[in-house]
């Protein structure tokens, strides 16, 4: 889960993508990069750490040029080191070439295996960096062809934004994954992994790029490229819907916030209890409380306030800043908990580490009974397409029955949505088409997470691989 975000054909092209880049911080906290061209040359700067920290007004002053791709990282496969900080840039026979990726590619350990063989030197451990050697490799005339070789030879996730000397190239795997989406502001188009960061810089929303398409942009304007013939089955990320994309955003045609506020709305069809009050876990189990208390009659009320300078918990790459940035971030109210029968939505339960210390947080506090209830199936298997969820050992759902999991987190009760209720939910939402907004692009959705179904299928030994390079 990394964000990226490009601009083409603006002055001020590397201040639109830091701007960018604020409003995509949520996708991704370890690095932050950009890469500029003014028509002639790239120029790359990366730095660990927020957007904010990453780049000054100097540096942003120093990144002169009309065009510019954006990178917010956190680690799925790679280290947490400045090597992996993206975008990468690179100089070969046809130029110079920036790339920025969100996803992960399943087969990267034999590529990189095979390439290596064959000669590759390569200066990271992330699996982005396959897809410069294959381009390089590649005997195609122009970069669109190039791009389109090297994305025939990898499997599994992502978006990706390349930027030359003074051509843009958007693509998307053709399962559609993980999100990309298609802007234009003052004649140049920009590019973003989420809708909500055109509204930022007010960017007019044209379109998401559709799975399996390369979007070129040069000085020719912007056409499109399909160079899959026979298309995959789409599989959009439904995590998406139910945890990782801000609120705010359009994803698959369809408002992220109206698609979590159904979810509550069916959990609370589902799993209904005598309670006082329901209380979201903030910020991402905001809406499908407020759906849960809508729907059950039960008062919506803020029983656990949160810290806004503390980053997202569940994305920290160290397990001792995870454990102790739950106190850090969250801290329950008393005026509105003492006494009271509360229901608490999250919008999953991963390890049931941080939903324990909730629960013990609620009782302290004066709650008189606490019944968990998660807008989402039981997470039951690791993600291999870009989502840094823990191996399946740590999963707790996946060796434990609801009814043990409530044991252990201490709570009165714990119930998840289910599979279906989700899917539903999902559906209830109609794709808001609005003016000159949004274009529905697909159904269907990969939910490997919750049933171990995964649409990529693996090599053998390849699942293995994988489960040593993310985890």
């Amino acid at each position: 889960m990394c964000g990226i975000f490009g601009v083409f054909g603006h002055p001020e092209a590397a201040n639109l993508t830091y701007l960018g880049l604020h409003a995509l911080q949520h996708r991704g906290q370890e690095s932050a990069g950009i890469t500029v061209s003014d028509g002639d040359r790239l120029r790359t700067e990366r730095r660990m750490g927020l957007v904010g920290e990453a780049f000054d007004r100097a540096l942003l002053r120093s990144l002169r040029g009309p065009y510019a791709v954006g990178h917010v990282r956190y680690s799925t496969a790679g280290d947490s080191s400045l090597p992996n900080a993206q975008p990468f840039c690179v100089e070969y026979a046809h130029g110079a070439v920036a790339v920025a990726h969100n996803g992960n590619l399943i087969n990267a350990v034999d590529l990189r295996k095979r390439l290596e063989l064959d000669g590759a030197i390569f200066q990271s451990t992330s699996d982005s960096e396959v897809i410069l050697h294959l381009l390089a490799r590649a005997r195609e005339l122009e970069l669109p062809g190039r791009i389109a070789s090297a994305l025939k030879q990898v499997e599994g996730a992502y978006s990706l934004l390349f930027l030359s000397e003074n051509q843009m190239v958007a693509a998307r795997d053709p399962r559609g994954f993980r999100p990309l989406c298609i802007g234009r502001i003052k004649g140049a188009f920009v590019f973003s992994s989420e809708s909500v960061a055109f509204d930022l810089i007010g960017a007019e929303f044209i379109r998401e790029v559709e799975p399996g398409e390369l979007v070129v942009v040069d000085g020719k304007g912007l056409h499109s490229l399909h160079p899959w013939t026979v298309p995959e089955e789409r599989r959009f990320c439904v995590f998406e819907h139910v945890y990782f994309a801000r609120p705010d955003s359009f994803m698959d045609g369809r408002s992220v916030y109206a698609v979590r506020e159904a979810l509550g709305r069916r959990l609370a069809r589902e799993h209904p209890v005598p309670a006082d009050i329901v209380i979201p876990v903030p910020d991402s189990g905001v809406p499908a409380a407020i759906g849960y208390a809508r729907e059950s009659g039960v008062p919506f009320a803020m029983g656990l306030v949160r810290s806004h300078y503390v980053g997202r918990t569940f994305i920290e790459p160290e397990e001792s800043i995870r454990h102790f940035g739950v106190k850090l971030k969250l801290n329950a109210v008393r005026q509105v908990l003492d006494g009271k029968r509360v229901i608490v939505v999250d919008d999953s339960l991963v390890r049931g580490t941080t939903a324990r210390k909730i629960v013990k947080m609620l009782r302290a506090a004066g709650a008189r009974e606490v019944h968990m209830r998660i807008s989402s199936p039981p997470t039951t298997h690791p993600c291999f397409y870009g989502i840094d969820t823990p191996t399946r050992s740590e999963l707790i759902a996946s060796s434990h029955t609801p009814d043990e999991i409530a044991r252990y987190v201490t709570c009165n009760t714990l119930k998840y949505l289910s599979r279906e209720g989700m899917m539903e939910a999902v559906d209830e939402v109609t794709p808001d088409p609005g003016p000159k907004r949004l274009r529905v692009i697909g159904q269907g959705y990969c939910d490997a997470c919750f049933t171990g179904r995964y649409p990529v299928e693996f090599a053998p030994g390849e699942m293995s691989s994988l489960r040593r390079v993310i985890n």
